[in-house]
């Protein structure tokens, strides 16, 4: 069974995290949420959900997964990029060849990171110009070699679908879509 861990840090955009957890679990991906922070229980920007992660990240081994998504959200993205497990994570799996999947400020991850330099990417108005090393091509869903960056929370379930299609053969995805009415 393909595994997805998601990266949860205070300030997480709700939907964006929902969506791709949600379409994970519907094409029989094993989805792993990982606090980023010593805290089981996430709060999301604005106070609108806590998610209870399965793992933290000190203690978490991430050599079994098989994608990595990044939600955005203020200040979530901030917390994302601020933490050296997640660069390290990020640079992990990027240079290893494993989806790396980003978006809204979520992006700003890679550069934090130091990685997918040049590679191109979407996200969110507010962060274009800090992703000064990468050609920004907008758009909703950006494919670049294992990295996939959307721009915002309004295309949380493409950006899922996208990494789903990664993961699992057509048969399921298309499943996965009609059972979604997408």
């Amino acid at each position: 069974m393909k595994r997805v861990y998601i990266l949860l840090a205070d300030g997480f955009e709700a939907v964006e995290a929902v969506a791709p957890i949600d379409v994970m679990n519907r094409a029989g991906v094993s989805v792993v949420r990982v606090a980023v922070g010593s805290s089981l229980d996430v709060t999301s920007s604005h106070n609108i959900v806590t998610l209870r992660c399965d793992r933290l990240i000190a203690e978490t081994d991430f050599s079994d997964g098989d994608a990595l998504v990044l939600p955005g959200g203020n200040p979530g993205y901030v917390n994302l990029r601020s933490s050296d497990e997640v660069c390290r994570v990020v640079q992990s799996y990027y240079t290893s060849g494993r989806v790396v999947a980003a978006i809204c400020g979520a992006p700003t991850v890679l550069a934090a990171a130091g990685v997918a330099r040049g590679c191109q990417l979407t996200c969110h108005s507010t962060v274009i110009e800090q992703m000064g090393d990468y050609e920004y091509v907008g758009g909703s869903v950006v494919e670049d070699g294992n990295l996939i960056t959307a721009a915002g929370a309004g295309l949380s379930v493409e950006f899922a679908l996208a990494v789903a299609s990664r993961l699992v053969g057509a048969d399921t995805l298309s499943r996965t879509r009609r059972g979604m009415e997408v």
